[in-house]
């Protein structure tokens, strides 16, 4: 005190506790009123969602922590759902999903990317030339979708410039619906696949997807590139999957893929994977690796028999052979 006059001092002062004066808690709002969106594109943190026949952009509410939210999921949306220009709503709620198509960098890699969520068919593009085939490609996306548990459908782009005739037999014995396209041909026969499902087109650079995705969805305008003469890889054009309505449904188109890891797939999953080898596989003894020459590998015998195409076996071995370095 001093003459009457009181001096503030350190109890007077108020300190607010960390990161502000409210207390945590776990308790997170329900928003019942939340209006349910189609998530169909993801851009730096900011989700494209179908609300009500109305694009609307939104932002991720705080409260959903670090979980991702990919192209196909069904997410509950709070605040201007409008869609005016300038506008921008919050993403609070993520739906359960009935189907996740995941992949990882390569086989090494322990973690796992979702691509899309929701999807029920898998379309992997394939190019017949420019650049050429990659088998052990669609022997990998097989096993994606059958790890996710969707229908796949082989499209082979290019029939102008080489024959199917090949990669169809080679496949021919799994009954993988397939679908045959050229630069001029006719798109019906792919638009019945499509009509009433959300289909995800994974392939690699230049195979030719963009390309079906502007035929079936003019409007789509997707931007479509070439593949390089010298190094016979196709250049990415898309750099980020959109989903785009077709009759009923979604096709979603994805950016080019250079590999398709399966580090989240169990051996014997994979296995399963190859459903032309899976039976003669179950008469091996426990544990075998199904490597070449491994004790009382069916495998083996099989290819004796004659009755395993070797492109299949080897193709089957390479993929566990990269699983087991991962390891």
């Amino acid at each position: 005190m001093n003459g009457g006059r009181r001096y503030p001092d350190e109890e007077d002062v108020r300190v607010r506790a960390r990161g502000g004066s409210r207390p945590r808690t776990r308790t997170r709002p329900k928003h019942e009123n939340a209006q349910q969106g189609f998530v169909t594109a993801v851009d730096r943190g900011r989700y494209r969602c179908l609300v009500g026949g109305r694009e609307v952009v939104a932002m991720k509410a705080r409260e959903l922590g670090r979980g991702s939210i990919v192209i196909g999921d069904r997410v509950g949306l709070v605040g201007d759902l409008s869609g005016r220009p300038g506008t921008l709503a919050r993403v609070v709620r993520v739906e359960e999903r009935e189907s996740v198509l995941r992949r990882t960098a390569d086989d090494t890699d322990p973690v796992e990317r979702v691509i899309v969520a929701n999807a029920d068919q898998l379309a992997i593009v394939c190019s017949l030339a420019d650049p050429e085939p990659q088998p052990r490609l669609i022997d990998r996306c097989l096993v994606a979708a059958y790890d996710a548990g969707l229908d796949p459908l082989l499209c082979l782009t290019k029939a102008d410039l080489a024959a199917p005739d090949d990669i169809l037999a080679a496949y021919s014995s799994l009954h993988v619906p397939s679908v045959v396209t050229s630069r001029d041909s006719d798109m019906s026969e792919l638009r019945a696949h499509l009509v009433n499902r959300v289909s995800v087109l994974v392939g690699s650079s230049g195979v030719g997807k963009s390309t079906l995705v502007n035929l079936v969805v003019p409007e789509a305008e997707r931007a479509v590139g070439h593949v390089n003469p010298v190094t016979g890889r196709g250049r990415h054009t898309s750099t980020s999957a959109v989903a785009l309505p077709v009759e009923g449904g979604w096709v979603i188109d994805t950016p080019g893929v250079r590999s398709f890891g399966l580090a989240h797939v169990s051996p014997d999953d994979v296995v399963a994977g190859f459903s032309d080898l899976a039976e003669a596989a179950a008469e091996c003894p426990p544990g075998c690796p199904h490597t070449e020459g491994a004790p009382g590998c069916a495998l083996d015998a099989g290819l004796a028999e004659g009755r395993l195409d070797p492109a299949r076996v080897s193709s089957l071995r390479r993929l566990l052979s990269s699983r087991e370095s991962a390891d």
